[in-house]
Formats: C-alpha cells, structure tokens, sequence
C-alpha cells in the first residue's frame, strides 16, 4: 500500500535535502559549522518555507545562535537562488529561519521529571 505525500511535503522535503547539502559544501562561513537543519515546512502556495535550524551545544538566546541566524540571513540570498536552479518551481520560496526550540524544552521537561523521581 503506497502512501502519498502532498506536494508541500515533497516541495519541503528537497528544500530541506538541498539546503542541508549546501551548508555541508558550499556555505563556508565559520559560523554555521555547529548549525544543524532540523525541519521545513512550506506553506500551501509553496510562497515561504519555514527553516527550523539548531546550534551544537547552545540555546536559546546564546551568542552562537544569534551569529548563526545572522549568518543565514546573509546567506538567504546565495542559497534562495541555488534552491531555484535545484528546484525548477514557478516561485521559489522565500526562506525564513527559525531556531528551533524543541530540543530546549526536551531538556527542561527531562530535567523536571528527573527532579520528581530523585
């Protein structure tokens, strides 16, 4: 039995494959050596993609997360045009970066139940 994605998550999902290969080979700014891609979602008239992005060992607020989000910014340019000659679409997305504060919260709440059972 196949399952079928919707053309978003598609879309989404070789935005995120080929972003991903461009900070691995392209992108050499020393800034975003510890930067990991960690979700895109692209909205239903494939107009904004929403980049969710992580920092190796910094949180929310730190230092190494603003330079990072910095550097994308400066970036957003090269890399919306190599996702318009990889992609082929009519519009290519706007690209927006978030830092992606899952992985805080995971922490936190791992904290607190461990604060509850000792």
């Amino acid at each position: 039995m196949s399952q079928e994605f919707s053309r978003t998550d598609r879309v989404s999902q070789e935005i995120f494959r080929v972003l991903s290969n461009l900070l691995r080979r392209e992108i050499k700014d020393p800034r975003l050596q510890t930067l990991t891609l960690t979700e895109c979602q692209v909205s239903k008239d494939l107009g904004i993609a929403k980049v969710y992005f992580s920092v190796l060992g910094a949180k929310e607020g730190d230092q190494a997360v603003m330079d990072a989000e910095q550097a994308l910014k400066k970036a957003t340019g090269f890399m919306r045009s190599e996702l318009a000659q990889a992609l082929r679409l009519r519009v290519t997305p706007q690209l927006r970066f978030y830092y992606d504060t899952v992985p805080d919260r995971v922490d936190h709440i791992e904290a607190l139940i461990r604060k509850a059972l000792y």
